[in-house]
């Protein structure tokens, strides 16, 4: 089953401490998180939803082969395109790996701008209840049916309170809301937020925090370089997969919409930049809604100084 429920667990003891390096797009967890790993002499959980799927890099940034050899990464190029892959599919993953790595680590990062996968992993999901796969595979042929549009309407119609806060470009979360309301005939938001009284980690949470004109400077400069790379033929290559919500994403939709000549080359360029960057404050805003989250510069002295308090 994906969707795995972690509601009553108490915390797991004799684990090693789960070190969280979160935070934006393109503000620099990469390349500290791997900084840190060194430091550490320990390995990297990535909470990143598309890092995992093995076709997509560019689109992705995912690290240079350099950088993942240099430390190793764990939920990076382990599932194609075709699979699905969501928050309880992560934890359950990820559990696996701690609990390895925990017999010789003190440690563990775990770095991404996924919030929710990082959520479920600390803290775990919300009860919802498991949705047949018959089910699920009518909503999604329902939605290839009738679009994205369809689908937002009818959350704002029937929960305007989660249509107002959930980012209504995210085609699997909206996809996923409708799926439980259908099912349940109740709204989506009177089924979530139950938070468990136990976390399930032992962790240090850390969001990184850079001057909003910086961040969206390196966000351009790194929109243009996946172009420069090869983005669009590596978009050509998934175009059989368009469907699938992992590439219903930032990057792949706008390319997806070039070669379907809805916009220009250059326009789509455009609207990859700007979406990135809403995204980038819609990441942010996550972060600081969560509580929990240390905002710090990406610098490697400064992780060390609050572990060193932390001890």
């Amino acid at each position: 089953m994906w969707f795995i429920f972690y509601n009553n667990l108490t915390q797991i003891n004799n684990l090693a401490t789960l070190i969280v390096i979160g935070g934006p797009t393109a503000s620099g967890k990469t390349g500290l998180a791997i900084e840190l790993a060194k430091e550490l002499n320990t390995e990297i959980i990535s909470a990143d939803s598309r890092q995992c799927f093995k076709e997509i890099s560019i689109g992705t940034a995912k690290a240079s082969p350099a950088e993942l050899s240099s430390v190793k990464h764990h939920f990076i190029d382990c599932l194609s395109v075709s699979e699905t892959v969501n928050a309880g599919k992560f934890t359950e993953l990820a559990d696996e790996v701690i609990a390895e790595l925990s017999k010789t680590k003190d440690y563990i990062i775990v770095a991404g701008g996924t919030g929710l996968y990082i959520k479920s992993l600390i803290e775990g999901l919300d009860n919802l209840p498991h949705i047949p796969e018959e089910f699920r595979k009518e909503i999604k042929s329902d939605f290839e049916a009738k679009g994205l549009e369809s689908f937002v309407n009818e959350l704002r119609n029937n929960d305007p309170d989660y249509a107002a806060k959930v980012d209504l470009h995210n085609h699997a979360r909206v996809i996923r809301a409708i799926e439980l309301m259908r099912f349940t005939g109740k709204p989506y938001s009177s089924l979530i937020g139950s938070k468990p009284e136990n976390p399930r980690y032992k962790s240090i949470s850390f969001c990184i925090d850079i001057p909003r004109p910086q961040l969206y400077s390196r966000i351009n400069n790194r929109v243009d370089q996946m172009m420069e790379h090869g983005l669009l033929e590596e978009v050509k290559s998934v175009n059989n997969f368009k469907a699938n919500p992992a590439l219903q994403t930032v990057g792949y939709k706008e390319m997806f919409d070039y070669i379907d000549r809805k916009f220009s080359i250059n326009e789509a360029v455009d609207l990859i930049k700007q979406h990135t960057r809403n995204y980038a404050k819609r990441q942010l805003t996550w972060f600081r809604h969560q509580g929990n989250y240390r905002f710090v510069e990406p610098k490697l002295s400064i992780i060390k100084e609050y572990l060193r308090n932390e001890k």
